[in-house]
């Protein structure tokens, strides 16, 4: 049913290596940064209509993902499912919809993202969602890395890509022993050392 591989990953120069603070705050020496794999439309759309076909059987009648890194893919989801697509922000540090989103009472909502490591900010989606009524029925995400089969059970959750790579609590980090500069490249703000 089509996926990615990482060698596609690393073909579009998405797949890094080095010293990385993720958006977690754990640390990592690879980072997938899929912004770089979805900055070409054929991909995200192709990435977004595998997501979409594997998630088809949930029968979402709405897409809503976070920002920022959520956004292409699930745009990307829901044009293939042809429902709506909204994005959730944070708004003082608290995962929040706004610009006008509003989410009928029983709507069946897909949550997709781009990569999930602890899946906290999938987490986050998924109780803004709750909170406005909504009825989250699955889960998508274009890469796991979570080291879980589905870190979101009982939920319906699929990727296109699984990957095992290494994280570090910053304090055991053999990166940060060796002294090597650490890289902050994700979206979420990073809490005050």
């Amino acid at each position: 049913m089509g996926g990615i591989t990482i060698e596609d990953v690393a073909a579009a120069g998405a797949f890094l290596e080095g010293h990385f603070q993720l958006s977690s705050g754990l640390h990592s020496p690879r980072y997938l940064q899929c912004a770089l794999y979805l900055a070409e439309p054929a991909r995200a759309e192709a990435a977004g209509r595998q997501l979409a076909a594997r998630l088809k059987a949930c029968a979402a009648k709405l897409v809503v993902a976070p920002a920022l890194g959520g956004v292409v893919i699930g745009h990307e989801v829901a044009r293939a499912l042809d429902v709506p697509f909204f994005f959730t922000e944070r708004a003082e540090g608290v995962m929040t919809l706004r610009r006008g989103f509003t989410i009928e009472p029983g709507a069946r909502v897909l949550v997709v993202e781009d990569v999930v490591t602890t899946g906290k900010s999938t987490r986050e989606v998924i109780e803004v969602v709750r909170e406005r009524g909504g009825v989250v029925v699955g889960v998508g995400a274009i890469v796991n890395r979570s080291g879980e089969d589905n870190p979101f059970a009982p939920l319906p959750f699929t990727t296109l890509l699984t990957v095992s790579i290494p994280t570090y609590q910053p304090a055991e980090c053999p990166l940060c022993k060796q002294g090597v500069p650490v890289v902050k490249p994700g979206s979420r703000p990073q809490p005050s050392s």
